[in-house]
């Protein structure tokens, strides 16, 4: 069995976007006819260069190999161009094609690609969810608006969730990081306490920021959302400053969680022992796909640290994280996006049950792609999957982060 043939596909998501502008899914095929399919999240530049990419790493380093052979293709990758070295982008690209392979594999081998990593440990996933506008809410208000996402939240566990995130902290800006100011202050308190007292014990809060903080600034919110008890304090300074990440966690006492930016275990090893880092967010689309993270969620347990698979994406990522998530023993939970164009496009073929992902047994991934719904929402925008903004953070008025929603 080789892999014979790639098919890219770049679908949007309906408005309001949820999971990011577009998506980019992959679809290989083995000259025995098996068809796999992956996601790649890596978001650096637009869908066509990474078209280009993804084609370039699959021609030059896949094209005609034996998809067991994961490992040797994946090193091929990282020392592409003399380098050995994290490269976003490729291994974006990488990690959406090795995804493809388990998917194949799985499916050659009539077994869950779980059974193929050491076996299921976790026979459900618990589930958690970001916080999002309901029906009836007015979509520009939602994102500042503590009482919303009280009434959001509270929805979310009735459903069953245990957990909800939330980052109302203000912009994320490209000029690095920068003091929050004291209405955002004022404003994460109000949301946690609105939370708190809206889901009570019954679910753990999770505070989103994107490493938009100085570590002082950090450190100040930090220590102002820390009476709420968040389960973590997610990315409050760039995941590559790694002492800072440290400081801020000593400082505040709280859970330090990073990953979803980060690629391979290069990237990752520091910020377990360096960091201080309680959880890992991997994003399996871009952090160099399965294999790489059973590999990153191994280090992690050494370290003591849990992992938590992030998802700002399609549902093949989100499939393949939750096949990693069911095999591994130091899973928190997962991250997962329930809209209907989500659901639409694998068919429903993984479920949600009071709150916790149900682990499929289907061969593969245990998904079904509708080829034909990803093929009928293709992308025709300029912007990127998420962007960052240009403007300083505003300290005569309110800031506000509108969910990564944002349309053209």
């Amino acid at each position: 069995m080789r892999l014979n043939h790639l098919d890219i596909i770049v679908t949007s998501p309906p408005a309001p976007g949820w999971g990011g502008r577009y998506w980019i899914l992959v679809k290989v095929t083995t000259d025995t006819g098996i068809i796999g399919w992956g996601e790649c999240y890596a978001a650096s530049v637009g869908p066509e260069a990474m078209r280009a990419v993804i084609e370039d790493v699959f021609e030059r380093h896949m094209a005609g190999e034996n998809p067991e052979n994961i490992e040797l293709m994946f090193r091929r990758v990282y020392s592409s161009g003399f380098t050995q070295r994290p490269d976003l982008t490729v291994m974006g690209a990488f990690s959406g094609l090795e995804i493809a392979c388990w998917d194949i594999l799985g499916k050659a081998y009539d077994r869950p690609v779980h059974a193929l990593l050491g076996g299921r440990v976790n026979d459900r996933i618990r589930a958690y969810s970001y916080l999002y506008p309901l029906p009836h809410h007015d979509e520009d208000a939602f994102w500042s608006s503590a009482d919303m996402a009280a009434e959001s939240a509270a929805q979310l566990v009735d459903e069953g969730y245990t957990a909800v995130k939330f980052d109302p902290a203000g912009p994320y800006t490209l000029r690095g990081g920068h003091m929050p100011s004291r209405r955002d202050i004022a404003q994460s308190v109000a949301f946690c306490a609105a939370i708190r007292e809206a889901v009570g014990d019954r679910a753990d809060l999770l505070f989103g920021t994107h490493g938009q903080f100085t570590t002082a600034g950090a450190i100040r919110l930090g220590r102002a959302i820390a009476p709420y008890d968040p389960l973590w304090y997610e990315e409050p300074c760039p995941p590559d400053n790694v002492g800072a990440l440290a400081k801020v966690g000593a400082a505040t006492g709280l859970p330090i969680a990073v990953g979803e930016r980060l690629t391979t275990k290069a990237e990752f090893a520091p910020v377990l022992r360096d960091g201080g880092a309680a959880i890992l967010q991997p994003a399996l689309g871009r952090a160099g796909g399965i294999w790489e993270c059973k590999k990153i969620a191994a280090m992690a347990e050494v370290y003591n640290a849990q992992v938590a698979p992030h998802l700002y994406a399609g549902p093949i990522e989100w499939a393949a994280n939750v096949q990693l998530a069911a095999s591994i023993p130091n899973l928190l939970m997962a991250e997962t996006i329930d809209t209907g164009f989500h659901r639409a496009l694998i068919q429903s073929s993984i479920t949600i049950t009071d709150g916790y992902i149900d682990v499929p047994e289907a061969p593969g991934l245990g998904i079904e792609v509708d080829e034909d719904l990803a093929r009928a929402h293709p992308w025709r925008g300029e912007g990127l999957h998420l962007e960052m903004t240009e403007e300083p953070v505003n300290y005569h008025g309110p800031n506000a982060f509108k969910g990564g929603g944002v349309r053209d």
